[in-house]
């Protein structure tokens, strides 16, 4: 069976990698994008759709309207770390798990524990005020919901650290995800469309042979997985350690 063949990989193997996107969190109750109830599909009170109100040039140009959807749609200050997330930082503390490549914003592989994460979208915690720099932490952000924030000392605006569409990737992050990715004896990869490039283009640098795609839909890279898991993350990685 796979979780058997599975199992026996995790237990041999140091050098697991995890690339994840937004099913890892589901069960956190964030919602993810493109599934029937997904953001994509449950923000129709808004007057642009997501891709547009998440892009750069909005931010510049709308950026009272830009907070007012990100902090509605994008920050989930209730939510916690699922089996998946715990299970993660469980397999990095024995020493399995090399790395977590994530396409999510929302901090929790941090809070349950896992150390080296590689957020390829940035981080909903992190926000810097555009004019000198300054960091500040989501509270600064959230705290006054009818104001853009703005630095305490320079009165710049503080724009949250994630990746916006029209906007790169962090190159150096990038390329430590690449290169843990292509080293990794085993890659698990789970919750995510695989659709949405550079990120989804990282599973392709994988040549190993212990490719594990868990993922309620199908995506791209089915075909040259040695295994495709239809079922909740978290119940699975559970189910890969037990």
């Amino acid at each position: 069976m796979a979780v058997e063949e599975i199992r026996s990989w995790i237990a041999d193997s140091r050098n697991i990698v995890f690339f994840g996107g937004a099913g890892t969190s589901t069960e956190s109750q964030i919602p993810d994008f493109r599934s029937a109830t997904g953001l994509y599909q449950t923000t129709s009170r808004h007057a642009f759709p997501p891709e547009v109100m998440l892009s750069r040039s909005f931010f510049m140009e709308r950026t009272a309207e830009f907070f007012d959807f990100y902090r509605a749609c994008m920050v989930h200050r209730e939510a916690k770390p699922n089996a998946a997330h715990e299970v993660l930082a469980q397999l990095e503390q024995t020493g399995k798990l090399r790395a977590v490549v994530t396409q999510n914003i929302d901090g929790l592989h941090q809070m349950a524990g896992s150390q080296h994460v590689l957020e390829l979208h940035g981080s909903v915690h992190r926000n810097y005020c555009m004019s000198c720099g300054k960091f500040f932490d989501l509270n600064h952000v959230t705290s006054d919901e009818t104001m853009v924030p703005r630095c305490d000392a320079c009165g710049g605006i503080v724009k949250p650290d994630v990746v916006l569409y029209e906007e790169s990737l962090d190159w150096d992050i990038l390329s430590k995800a690449r290169k843990h990715i292509a080293e990794a004896d085993v890659l698990i990869v789970g919750g995510t469309s695989l659709t949405v490039n550079p990120a989804a283009a990282l599973v392709g640098e994988y040549g190993g042979d212990k490719l594990v795609l868990i993922n309620q839909s199908s995506t791209p890279y089915d075909s040259r997985a040695t295994h495709v898991i239809r079922d909740s993350i978290g119940k699975v990685l559970k189910a890969l350690v037990s």
